[in-house]
């Protein structure tokens, strides 16, 4: 199963699946606040002239996005579903894909190069779907030859990763979908992929157990391949200033590099149960971890330990 269900906005505030409620949980003030409730019909509370909006009800979330106010989910039907935040009720639904196994596989908030903001979703009928966040019209749609599990975009908002059932992880122009590249030495289905905020390093995660790491300049071979444990990279976060990297198997454990050591130095978090998520706050001082066991199902979050050296002077 694709997890990515939970988004920091914070340094103590993370939005999180919890049954059929996103929760928006606060680690100051230790407790959590129901955003959505998924079991009951949503219906649209705005109508959008050229949108498929619909009544949807007891949505199964398979995906979540949250940023600058509007979080967007995906669900395990085809559906996509868009609230502001500050708003009441929801202001899209749709299902959007009517396949048998026609599962959104991620979803992706981002701006296009003129600013506008738009959400993006892959899906496993093979396709991949611009909305605009303003009317909720689609506006573009491209198709692959298989299964798209996780789109992202660069930094600068002109590139668009594109991975799913295949070990070729493409580039393609976020505005035409025009493929730019071929990324070629996965060896099975990718996951998972995220941009160093730099915009020249793109991570992507596989089913082959590795992270590997690409520079875009030169896509002919991967900069690097980092291992984990046991399962697929299912979840790749960077921290906003660059310096760290965290990738998530399906269950157990979690790696945090120092992108500043060439990612040579690794830390490794061993838990118990199925991972839900992985996040870091935007100011880059936690880690919040989702667990998604029956018996064990926990929010985790770890602080960022600061070292201070000091020079020994000599009189």
């Amino acid at each position: 199963m694709l997890r990515n269900l939970l988004w920091s906005t914070s340094k103590h505030g993370v939005y999180l699946m919890q049954n059929y409620s996103v929760m928006h949980w606060s680690s100051l003030l230790g407790k959590g606040e129901e955003v959505l409730n998924v079991a009951r019909p949503l219906a649209p509370t705005m109508k959008y002239p050229g949108s498929a909006s619909q009544t949807l009800s007891r949505v199964q979330i398979s995906t979540m996005a949250v940023r600058d106010g509007l979080m967007a989910a995906g669900g395990f039907q085809g559906e996509l579903i868009c609230k502001y935040l500050n708003q009441p009720g929801v202001a899209f639904a749709t299902k959007i894909s009517n396949g048998e196994n026609a599962i959104t596989n991620a979803v992706d908030i981002s701006y296009s190069p003129t600013g506008s903001m738009r959400v993006i979703t892959a899906n496993n009928d093979q396709q991949v779907r611009i909305f605009d966040a303003k009317s909720f019209v689609c506006t573009n749609h491209y198709a692959f030859p298989w299964s798209v599990n996780n789109t992202s975009v660069s930094p600068d908002d002109k590139l668009l990763a594109i991975l799913g059932d295949s070990p070729e992880c493409l580039l393609a122009d976020a505005q035409s979908g025009k493929v730019v590249s071929n990324l070629k030495g996965h060896l099975d289905y990718s996951f998972s992929s995220a941009w160093h905020p730099d915009g020249r390093i793109l991570a992507t995660g596989n089913q082959d157990t590795t992270c590997r790491l690409w520079d875009i300049r030169n896509t002919s071979q991967s900069i690097a391949v980092l291992k984990g444990r046991m399962g697929a990279i299912r979840a790749i976060k960077f921290t906003s200033d660059g310096r760290f990297m965290a990738m998530a198997e399906p269950a157990d454990f979690v790696h945090i590099f120092d992108t500043q050591s060439d990612y040579g130095t690794c830390q490794e978090i061993d838990l118990f149960g199925e991972i839900a998520g992985i996040s870091f706050s935007p100011d880059t001082e936690a880690l919040f971890i989702g667990v998604a066991d029956r018996t064990y199902g926990s929010l985790l979050e770890f602080n960022r330990k600061h070292y201070h050296h000091y020079l020994d002077y000599v009189l």
